[in-house]
């Protein structure tokens, strides 16, 4: 009963730590789709506990060049994630300490198969394949949210998924 008692409350300073941490410095999650041949970033957003959760344009962050939070991978193929910490800072003033990248596989398996054309269905964004059948009208967070939302979440996905790979943390 004493080893469960200490490593609930070592779970739990554990999560306490990443909530305070997110003061000085936002975790960054981000979504990468590796279908895409070279993996690319499709969506982000950032969270802390001062500034909640805010959406962030893979095509619109860029970096001093001009480089894009999409393309991290073509960046810096070798850590991409600090590429992307450059971008970030660079685009919002702020440095992530902690990237949270989430492939399709994870996405899937926590907010259900159809979370992906739930979302192109609403995104008025038409840079896909097969994008004359999308009517969307939202931006793409906007529509990322509403196919989030209208999912069933099962929050029971999230450690298994980060168990096999499908979602990473990586500290830069």
């Amino acid at each position: 009963m004493k080893k469960i008692t200490v490593i609930l409350l070592i779970i739990v300073l554990i999560i306490v730590g990443f909530l305070l941490s997110t003061i000085a410095s936002p975790i960054l999650v981000i979504a990468e789709d590796a279908e895409e041949g070279t993996p690319g970033v499709d969506m982000a957003a950032s969270f802390s506990l001062m500034g909640g959760f805010n959406w962030v344009y893979p095509g619109s962050s860029m970096n001093a060049k001009g480089e894009t939070l999409h393309n991290i991978h073509l960046i810096d193929p070798e850590h991409p994630y600090h590429a992307a910490q450059e971008i970030i800072q660079h685009s919002y003033g702020y440095t992530p300490h902690l990237i949270i990248s989430v492939n399709n596989e994870a996405a899937q398996a926590i907010f259900g198969d159809n979370i992906i054309n739930n979302t192109r269905a609403n995104d008025g964004y038409n840079g896909y394949a097969g994008s004359s059948n999308a009517r969307g009208s939202m931006s793409r967070g906007d529509a990322l949210g509403t196919a989030m939302a209208n999912s069933n979440i099962n929050v029971f996905q999230i450690p298994i998924q980060a168990l096999l790979g499908n979602i990473a943390f990586h500290f830069v």
